[in-house]
C-alpha cells in the first residue's frame, strides 16, 4: 500500500523508467454503498510486472499520479465509472483510455465482465467476496487486498490479447474510436444539471405527483446526509415513487415500523409542507415530442434493423453494439443525421458511410 506522497513519487519514478512510453492499468474503489457522499477510497495501479494499491485517503497530494497518467496509455475495464471518479478527482482524464470491456464486446464476447474475461483468457476464477466491502475502512483485510489487486493484475496482458485479436479481425480502429467516444462522453457529461430526484418511473406522475416526489426525495436526502449513509438505506427509489403516487392521490402513507420517532416527525413535516407549495412552483413534466408513426416510418425502422442484424450476424457481435433501436428510430424519423449519433464504424456497418 502506497500511503504517502513521497512513496508515490518514488514508485511512479520507477514505473516511468521502465518504459519511455508509459502504459499502465488502473481501477478504483469507492464507498458509495456505505457513505452519504461517495469518495475515492482506493486506486489500483499496475505496470508490467508489478501491481500496487494507492491510498488516496492517506495521501495529501495526488498530483504526481495525475502527472504520470496524463502522459500514459491507461487501461481500464468497464471504464465509465472509473473515468467519472478520476474526472471528479483531477478535473480531467488521461489523453488515452483503453477499455478491455469495449474491446471484448467488439470481438463478440457476450460475457464481458472482468471475471468472465479472466476466466476465458487465463483460466483463473476471481473471487467476488469483496464486491460490496467498505473500502473506506482501514486497514484493508487480506481478502480485500487480493480482490483489489486482481482488478488490475490481468489487464495489461489481457489488453495485449484483445488488441492482437482486434488487429487480426480489422476492428482495431473501431476499438480506438469507441474508446475515445466513451472518454469524451464522460468529459462532456454535466452532472450538475441532473435533477436527481426524478427517479426511474417518475415520468408517469402528474405535476403534483412530481412535487410530492421531489419533497420526499429532499427529505430522504437530508436523512441520509445526517446519518452519513447512502440514501437507499433510508428508503429505496421504488418506495419513494410509490409514496408519491399515494400522496398525490390523497391517501395516507404507512411508514416502516423501524423508523425512529424523530425521523417520522421530519417526514410528516415534509409532507405537510407540500400543501404550501404554489402550483407555479410545481415541477414541469418532461416534454416528450410525439413521433409520427406511419407505414413509411415503420418500414424504415425495419430496414435499419434488418441491415443491423445482418451485419451483426456476419461480425458475430451484438446488434445493439452497432446501434440501439432508439437510435435507429430517430434516424428513421429524420430527426438526426447518422454522424450525429453513430461512430464511423457503426455507420459503415449500416451502409450509412
Amino acid at each position: 500500500m502506497i500511503d504517502s506522497t513521497e512513496r508515490l513519487i518514488e514508485h511512479l519514478d520507477k514505473a516511468g523508467q521502465a518504459s519511455p512510453q508509459p502504459v499502465c492499468a488502473v481501477d478504483t474503489e469507492a464507498d458509495s454503498l456505505h457513505r452519504y457522499r461517495e469518495s475515492l477510497c482506493l486506486i489500483q495501479f499496475a505496470v508490467r510486472g508489478e501491481s500496487v494499491l494507492i491510498d488516496p485517503l492517506a495521501i495529501d497530494n495526488l498530483d504526481p499520479l495525475w502527472s504520470y497518467l496524463s502522459k500514459a496509455t491507461v487501461w481500464m475495464h468497464g471504464a465509465d465509472y472509473d473515468m467519472t471518479m478520476f474526472k471528479r478527482q483531477f478535473g480531467d482524464l488521461p489523453a488515452v483510455v483503453y477499455d478491455t470491456q469495449i474491446g471484448a464486446r467488439l470481438l463478440g464476447e457476450r460475457r464481458f465482465g472482468l471475471g468472465d474475461l479472466v476466466q476465458r483468457y487465463f483460466g483463473v476464477e476471481l473471487s467476488k467476496s469483496s464486491q460490496k466491502a467498505d473500502w473506506g475502512r482501514r486497514p484493508l483485510s487480506e481478502k480485500m487486498i487480493e480482490y483489489a489487486l486482481n482488478d488490475v493484475d490481468y489487464l495489461l496482458e489481457m489488453g495485449d490479447i484483445i488488441v492482437g485479436k482486434l488487429q487480426e479481425t480489422g476492428r482495431y480502429d473501431w476499438f480506438e474510436e469507441s474508446c475515445e467516444a466513451a472518454r469524451r462522453r464522460v468529459l462532456e457529461r454535466d452532472d450538475t444539471k441532473e435533477e436527481t430526484w426524478r427517479v426511474q418511473g417518475s415520468g408517469k406522475l402528474d405535476r403534483f405527483g412530481l412535487t410530492c416526489l421531489r419533497a420526499l426525495w429532499q427529505w430522504r436526502d437530508g436523512e441520509a446526509k445526517a446519518w452519513d449513509r447512502p440514501s437507499f438505506m433510508v428508503v429505496t427509489n421504488r418506495q419513494l415513487l410509490d409514496w408519491a403516487i399515494e400522496l398525490s392521490s390523497g391517501r395516507n402513507i404507512t411508514l416502516p415500523h423501524h423508523f425512529r420517532p424523530d425521523r417520522v416527525k421530519r417526514f410528516r413535516a415534509a409532507v405537510a409542507a407540500i400543501e404550501a407549495i404554489p402550483e407555479s412552483e410545481w415541477p414541469e413534466r418532461p416534454s416528450t415530442k410525439r413521433r409520427k408513426r406511419d407505414k413509411d416510418f415503420d418500414r424504415r425502422v425495419e430496414e435499419f434493423l434488418r441491415t443491423r442484424e445482418q451485419a451483426a450476424a456476419k461480425l458475430d457481435i451484438e446488434g445493439s453494439l452497432i446501434a440501439p433501436r432508439a437510435v435507429l428510430e430517430t434516424l428513421a424519423a429524420g430527426e438526426a443525421q447518422p454522424g450525429d449519433l453513430l461512430l464511423k464504424w457503426q455507420c459503415a456497418c449500416l451502409n450509412l458511410a
